[in-house]
């Protein structure tokens, strides 16, 4: 009767360890449901698109997959370094090319929040790398180690940025922890 009863608690207990792994997967890991090779001409279609963001990008193998959430993501050279959104093709924080994109450098104060995805204020900008305009693409960086937190697009100019001191700069678009950064190949 004890041994018994000892099964049914191992055995509870490892369900309770089973569901437990499946809830915490489901909240911080994206599956991709779909991944094939792209043919030629719509991999050199989407280099020529992408290249408006991104001047230098090149890959010897272009691969398109879609997340079970139906986000299309775009490996090249196995590395997930861009994704659509509302046809637009974007770079990830993964994207290689990274550099070369005009930069924001924000204050530890504000990152908590951006890496949650929220839209960057002008008050939490501390400098400017490079120019850009309204609806450029932009990488936001922390202001200690000019690591890239965030992707985002420009709400307003740099310009405009440098003459103002409230309102929103950038609209967040993919950031540390989003469903693209946890997506497994």
């Amino acid at each position: 009767m004890f041994l018994n009863f000892f099964h049914k608690i191992i055995f509870t207990a490892a369900l309770l360890c089973y569901y437990i792994t499946l809830l915490l997967m489901s909240d911080t890991e994206q599956k991709i449901k779909k991944r094939q090779s792209m043919r030629r001409k719509v991999a050199l279609e989407l280099l020529i698109k992408a290249s408006k963001v991104i001047p230098q990008i090149s890959a010897k193998k272009i691969e398109e997959a879609e997340l079970i959430d139906g986000t299309k993501i775009f490996l090249l050279d196995n590395i997930i370094q861009l994704f659509s959104k509302n046809g637009e093709i974007i770079p990830t924080l993964m994207c290689q090319y990274i550099e070369n994109i005009p930069s924001i450098i924000v204050d530890m104060g504000a990152i908590p929040f951006i890496c949650k995805g929220a839209d960057v204020m002008i008050p939490g900008i501390k400098k400017i790398e490079g120019e850009f305009i309204e609806g450029s693409i932009v990488v936001i960086k922390d202001v200690n180690n000019k690591k890239a937190i965030s992707i985002g697009k420009a709400l307003v100019s740099s310009n405009e940025i440098m003459k103002s001191n409230k309102g929103k700069a950038i609209q967040n678009l993919h950031y540390v922890g989003d469903k693209i950064w946890v997506s497994k190949i």
